[in-house]
């Protein structure tokens, strides 16, 4: 049912019964009333409440919206998903929102051990993203494609974290743009190949090996691609603003690759003769 719209509906069940019977029962009638908006806008609120924050409150922090409403155009994009597959859009738009709230609260998740950062980064990740899915989906939260949903949007955000915090490791504190994005993008795709192939090699032997690996590899591979996606406007963001560049590097215990400043020769007082 559209938002826009409201009114009295009149709901008729209808079944084709031959000669059995009447084709149609009889009409109920319900007074449709127009659902409350404020759920849809509770996750774009918390983004809000994070902006508020002391760390945040400068004109360079509000640049968090044009990655968010670059991944949120996406997903509104007519979808040249296969049947059945849409639901992954509601992932990723979900994902935008914790990925958002990742990178305003930066400062607060660093911690001493990267592995402390890890947990930091996926509590909030999972908490923003969880947060956006509900509202998403209202009351049809436990329903099956729900739990499909929930399933996919957790993986994603394991992946995320861990690709994360795996890039700032192997980047060996020093800050490369383009290295970083192509480990991370590497990272993205073997985490999501050694997640599902569990699931995989069950689906193998219970079918007695009759899977085709394409039917395995290509889906794994899409799904991956799309979170690298929803996550590389945040990264080119942190490349373009000095103010979330500086975030991302305290976020992954990592540092500019500068080159060493070299000191001038002091000024001789005079020559020996």
């Amino acid at each position: 049912m559209p938002l826009t719209a409201a009114g009295k509906l009149k709901i008729v069940a209808s079944s084709d019964l031959g000669a059995l019977g009447a084709k149609d029962g009889p009409p109920v009638e319900y007074d449709w009333t127009l659902p409350s908006l404020a759920p849809l806008l509770l996750p774009w609120l918390a983004i809000l409440a994070l902006l508020a924050f002391k760390p945040n409150r400068r004109a360079a922090a509000w640049l968090i919206w044009l990655p968010l409403g670059c991944v949120m155009a996406m997903t509104l994009m007519p979808p040249m998903l296969p049947s059945g597959a849409d639901f992954f859009l509601d992932v990723i738009a979900a994902l935008a929102i914790g990925l958002a709230a990742v990178w305003l609260l930066a400062n607060y998740l660093r911690r001493s051990h990267r592995l402390l950062t890890f947990f930091c980064i996926l509590l909030v990740l999972a908490g923003f993203s969880v947060l956006a899915f509900v509202s998403r989906e209202g009351g049809s939260v436990l329903s099956i494609d729900a739990l499909e949903i929930g399933i996919v949007l957790g993986v994603g955000a394991l992946a995320t974290s861990v690709a994360l915090v795996m890039d700032g490791w192997i980047c060996r504190n020093r800050y490369r743009p383009f290295g970083l994005y192509l480990w991370l993008f590497l990272a993205m795709i073997v985490l999501w190949l050694v997640i599902a192939a569990p699931f995989f090699v069950f689906a193998l032997i219970a079918s007695g090996g009759r899977i085709p690996w394409s039917e395995f590899f290509i889906p794994v591979l899409a799904v991956a691609l799309g979170n690298f996606a929803t996550l590389l406007p945040f990264l080119i963001l942190s490349s373009a603003s000095p103010f979330y560049r500086e975030r991302l590097k305290t976020l992954l215990h990592v540092q500019s690759s500068v080159p060493p400043v070299m000191s001038a020769p002091a000024p001789d007082a005079g020559l020996k003769t």
